[in-house]
């Protein structure tokens, strides 16, 4: 039947996209994915020619995608280093980190690993025992999510980057605009986007979203399509306690049942941003007490939570 067929060929249609509705081939799913992704790279004006990216790989779908898609398109004009951080959670992330590198190794990114043991003096698995049964402390993925971020920055910043690459897609970002919309929190709203961040410190290297558009579903067909190898067998085992998982239960609902509705919410933000200004929402950049890093505070969040847990 004509409704099974590609949109734009007559071989049976293997994707459909609700929120278009397109329909398409191997062949042409393929082709819309890299066209969309070229078309942000161009659109929010995410790398230029020649600048060093600082690609952060963890081995999943998402980062070995993104990974996999820029050394593609500006494998040629830039130099790529994979970032690999090493959060120390047994079981797991050795797991992915070992198909982060066979990924690297495969498409010819070098690549480069850090780790929380030798950054913070604990790792993730530590916290977590340290923070158990005490919910003042907060959750693990409270204690990763800071760390972690800062770990990217600062190997971005030792391997002298101009742009730290991560692989967030349409779907994380959305669940982030809602998150913070709920939680009345500005502050981080405005330093969402394609381009996050907003601090013009010399400290802070960019991080740019080459997946922002994307559908997190599509981004799995890709990789099905490809034949990519991606770590998939487990998700972290501290993730349950994650609020994000509310939320991302909550916008899947909405998008089976009204599609269009992520890219919605994301047009929505977009249309408000402008309005915005990070300076609105946060102080002036002062040096951090206790490590000397810049921070809207006297003490920054990185050095607050390892406080919490001495």
């Amino acid at each position: 039947m004509a409704e099974h067929k590609c949109n734009k060929c007559d071989k049976n249609a293997k994707m459909l996209l609700t929120y278009g509705p397109h329909r398409f081939c191997e062949q042409h799913f393929l082709e819309f994915f890299e066209k969309r992704v070229r078309k942000t790279l161009r659109k929010y004006g995410l790398v230029k020619r020649g600048e060093k990216l600082a690609v952060g790989v963890s081995g999943g779908k998402d980062s070995v995608t993104v990974l996999y898609m820029l050394n593609k398109i500006l494998g040629k004009g830039n130099e790529i280093t994979a970032v690999l951080i090493d959060e120390g959670i047994p079981g797991y992330r050795d797991k992915a980190l070992k198909v982060a590198e066979k990924n690297c190794s495969e498409i010819g990114v070098q690549y480069e690993t850090f780790s929380f043991k030798e950054m913070y003096g604990t790792t993730n698995s530590e916290i977590m025992k340290k923070i158990a049964g005490n919910k003042e402390l907060g959750s693990s993925c409270a204690f990763c999510g800071v760390l972690r971020r800062n770990a990217l920055n600062a190997a971005a910043l030792k391997l002298k980057a101009d742009k730290l690459v991560t692989g967030h897609n349409l779907d994380d970002e959305v669940q982030s605009i809602l998150m913070n919309f709920f939680e009345n929190d500005w502050k981080r709203m405005v330093r969402l986007g394609a381009v996050a961040g907003g601090s013009k410190s010399k400290e802070f290297v960019p991080r740019i979203k080459p997946l922002y558009e994307t559908p997190e579903q599509e981004i799995v067909a890709f990789v099905n399509f490809t034949g990519l190898k991606v770590y998939s067998e487990e998700c972290c085992p501290f993730s349950w306690q994650a609020k994000r998982n509310e939320f991302r239960t909550m916008l899947d609902k909405m998008e089976t049942k009204f599609p269009g509705t992520k890219y919605s919410i994301l047009q929505s933000f977009k249309t408000i941003k402008p309005k915005l200004s990070v300076s609105d929402f946060a102080g002036e950049l002062k040096k951090c007490g206790k490590c000397g890093n810049p921070t809207s505070g006297e003490i920054c969040r990185v050095c607050i939570q390892l406080e919490k847990i001495k």
